[in-house]
């Protein structure tokens, strides 16, 4: 790195360390290290990846999401499906059995079910101003609409009174010994 550095006229960069320890850079930090530094450039942050240039040759499309919490991200809620319904198929040690039962989950999300309505109910949620605990309260509440009402954040807050409220009033006896 040091070497393209030097060919590329930043020669005070050159002298850096190669990486911060454990590639863990100090957030918004461009130049604490040789690789953060060449990974800032624009003509390196411009290069398409290896995978996607062969994907691409390939015809097939590529598409790279944001980190995002997995309710945001349709083939996360796939995922969950498919290794609830493996899980619930009969164990065995066979590998036939097991590629079957693979398969047999992997098929068992219809096209239909892709989760596309559920991950934009979350998304409008957190749009609206509301956590992670409001927003899946919300998602289940409103299972049957497109987008969350405008008073979504004043709902949960009732919500959660009126169950403190009832948890306040329910009285609980001691346990007396025989």
């Amino acid at each position: 790195m040091a070497q393209i550095l030097h060919e590329r006229g930043f020669e005070k960069e050159a002298k850096l360390r190669y990486e911060c320890k454990g590639f863990n850079c100090a957030p918004g930090a461009t130049s604490c290290c040789c690789r953060c530094f060449l990974f800032n450039q624009p003509d390196f942050v411009q290069v398409e990846s290896v995978f996607k240039t062969v994907c691409c040759a390939k015809g097939v499309q590529v598409l790279f999401l944001p980190k995002f919490h997995c309710e945001l991200n349709f083939i996360e809620q796939c995922w969950g499906r498919t290794k609830r319904v493996y899980h619930q198929l009969p164990a065995s040690t066979k590998e036939a059995d097991l590629e079957k039962n693979v398969v047999e989950a992997l098929s068992s999300v219809p096209l239909e079910l892709m989760y596309a309505t559920r991950s934009l109910r979350f998304i409008d949620a957190y749009q609206k101003g509301l956590d992670g605990k409001q927003a899946a309260w919300a998602a289940k509440k409103y299972h049957g609409h497109r987008i969350l009402p405008p008073s979504i954040l004043q709902e949960f807050y009732e919500a959660q009174a009126e169950a403190t409220h009832h948890c306040d009033s329910i009285q609980v006896s001691p346990i007396h010994s025989l």
